[in-house]
């Protein structure tokens, strides 16, 4: 009977307040903002190893989408999701992603033609080895003499 009376019951507690710009937001990213760990690592193996409940439930994945109004407790805190901006969906970073890798294998299309056609004489393979040569020589690194 109490147990009915528990799972009803509305318990209002304290939380510390987390700003971000945007949402959803990765959890291990909201421990980053609020400066309750020292990196991403660090998150992530707090989350992974159960220190951690969203909504009162224990959450172990790392990137779990927060939203406003999530509340998450960590060593014995409570901290909650403040986000004036609205919710921006995944799928359009997608669609960004998607045109970029085009241009891209465009590019390294260009680059297996150009080394197909080069590949063919026997004068040019000699001429690239000189280059390869002469890119050490670019990169600021020189011989070492020890005698």
């Amino acid at each position: 009977m109490s147990e009915e009376f528990d799972q009803g019951e509305e318990i209002e507690i304290e939380a510390i307040g987390i700003e971000v710009s945007s949402q959803p937001i990765e959890l291990y990213k909201v421990f980053k903002i609020a400066n309750l760990v020292g990196g991403g690592g660090e998150a992530k193996h707090l989350i992974a190893e159960g220190y951690v409940a969203v909504n009162g439930e224990l959450e172990t994945r790392k990137r779990r989408k927060m939203y406003d109004g999530d509340f998450f407790e960590f060593n014995q805190e409570y901290y909650v999701v403040v986000c004036d901006a609205p919710v921006s969906e995944p799928e359009p970073e997608a669609k960004k992603v998607a045109p970029t890798l085009k241009p891209a294998k465009k590019n390294s299309n260009k680059k297996a033609s150009k080394s197909k056609s080069s590949a063919k004489p026997e004068r040019n393979k000699s001429a690239d080895k000189p280059e390869k040569g002469s890119d050490k020589k670019r990169n600021g690194r020189s011989e070492i003499d020890f005698f």
